[in-house]
């Protein structure tokens, strides 16, 4: 345990932090978003830094427990700033970029002076949750995994506050939002948030069993913001655990995508990242397993209804990837699905769905896929083979009026001999109808070319 004269520097080193981040709120114009005038994201940040002022602002002679306390309201003000950097919701888009860089910084800093003084005390909390700090490079990290097990419990209850109720004694659906600002579960979200991504492998493993019972709660809420929160969380969970450690959560979990998929245009992308990592990751060696099905199907049902929303299609076809390859001949069963949605994306009046060009790459989301898909399934037993190869003619065609022709028409080519390797007479048959169009006399060239240089004849 640290000497008087330690508790007495750490003391001062969290009033002094916790006063300069309060001066530079004070200095801050703060007008609560119309959603959320019943709820002050700057008064609840002044409450918890002034809560460690307060309570440190003279020594005691009493236990450490104010001062843990007063630390941890200390490290979730830090994270719910820190949060802010990354965040353009309404509720925190009034923090600088300078002042969510000050407060990372004054933790970091407060937590090298923590660390030093209670190493033994945060070495043995670490090691009864089965962590090794001594492979943690970060004192910040160190910190935060130490108040991790107290801190998500009480965020978990926080967000939980704002569930939407079940029915009341009338039958009418009640929300506890009612009573409950929603502003209180945004502010934990973040912070839940900030805290889990700051744990990465092998540490987070051992810490899912605090994480997925506020991430699940998250999802619960009826906030889109919530909601992204403990996607994101889900997510960076999907990145660095070992599938045996999320065993005993992984069809809750699972079931838990299925119901979110049908979210807001704002956090689709963060539904799709994970649902795709979490079935891939659980699901890896069972292409048959019925939530690779569930999943799919649901994205694809939403997709459906809305093919032309640009926004859900291109995160779909830019994230989908893995699920794709997780499925792998069992694709064929969605292709009456599929091949409709790609066809008529193939055509779409946008650069980032067909052909998007930037310095440093090219990548066509549709055509990119569409090569996935043929690769990993060779278009068996299917009747969209040669729809496949007309609807690729017409893109080859229409790519003369686009600025990206020669990057769309290249990968129309290396898509055309995939298919004359996989699907032979059937693509004969299709290719029959085009192969004499004056206008295709470079296609047909290039087409010869690539063939005869993959062995295809």
């Amino acid at each position: 345990m640290a000497d008087w004269s330690s508790l007495s520097s750490l003391r001062d080193r969290l009033v002094q932090s916790s006063e300069a981040i309060l001066e530079s709120l004070s200095r801050i114009s703060y007008t609560p978003p119309p959603q959320g005038l019943d709820f002050s994201v700057k008064s609840a940040l002044e409450l918890l830094l002034s809560h460690c002022t307060v309570a440190n602002s003279s020594v005691s002679t009493g236990t450490d427990d104010r001062l843990f306390t007063s630390i941890k309201d200390f490290t979730l003000a830090c994270a719910l700033l820190a949060a802010a950097e990354s965040s353009s919701h309404d509720s925190l888009s009034w923090i600088s970029r300078s002042l969510s860089l000050a407060a990372s910084s004054a933790l970091g800093d407060l937590s090298r002076v923590y660390i030093s003084f209670f190493s033994e005390r945060n070495e043995k909390i670490l090691a009864e949750l089965g962590v090794n700090s001594v492979v943690i490079p970060y004192e910040v990290t160190r910190l935060v995994i130490e108040f991790l097990p107290s801190v998500l419990p009480s965020l978990k209850n926080t967000i939980k506050e704002g569930l939407i109720d079940k029915l009341d004694d009338e039958g009418e659906v009640s929300s506890a939002s009612a009573r409950v600002p929603v502003g209180h579960a945004i502010m934990a979200a973040y912070q839940f948030r900030w805290i889990v991504t700051q744990v990465d492998y092998p540490n987070i493993g051992k810490l899912s069993s605090f994480v997925i019972p506020c991430a699940l709660t998250a999802l619960d809420h009826w906030s889109p913001a919530v909601k992204g929160q403990g996607m994101i969380s889900f997510t960076h969970l999907a990145r660095n655990v070992n599938p045996a450690e999320i065993t005993w959560y992984e069809d809750v979990i699972m079931d838990a995508c299925c119901q979110n998929i049908a979210s807001d245009d704002e956090i689709w992308y963060q539904v799709v990242e994970m649902s795709v990592l979490l079935v891939s990751f659980t699901q890896q060696s069972n292409p048959r397993s019925p939530w690779y099905d569930k999943i799919l199907s649901e994205m694809l049902s939403h997709l459906e209804r809305q093919p032309r929303n640009k926004e859900r299609r291109v995160a779909w076809l830019k994230l989908v990837e893995p699920l794709l390859n997780g499925l792998g001949l069992v694709l064929l069963a969605h292709f009456v699905r599929i091949f409709p949605l790609m066809f008529q994306w193939m055509h779409a009046d946008d650069d980032e769905t067909v052909m998007l060009v930037t310095a440093h790459f090219s990548t066509s989301q549709v055509l990119d896929r569409v090569h996935n898909i043929a690769k990993l399934t060779w278009i068996r037993n299917t009747p969209y083979a040669e729809r496949l190869v007309d609807e690729l003619v017409s893109l080859y065609k229409e790519a003369a009026l686009r600025r990206a022709r020669e990057d769309i028409r290249i990968r129309v080519i290396k898509l055309l001999s995939l298919l004359e390797q996989c699907k032979g007479n059937q693509f004969e048959l299709a290719w029959e109808r085009h192969k004499n169009d004056p206008s295709l006399v470079n296609l047909v060239s290039s087409l010869s070319e690539t063939c005869k240089s993959l062995g295809v004849h």
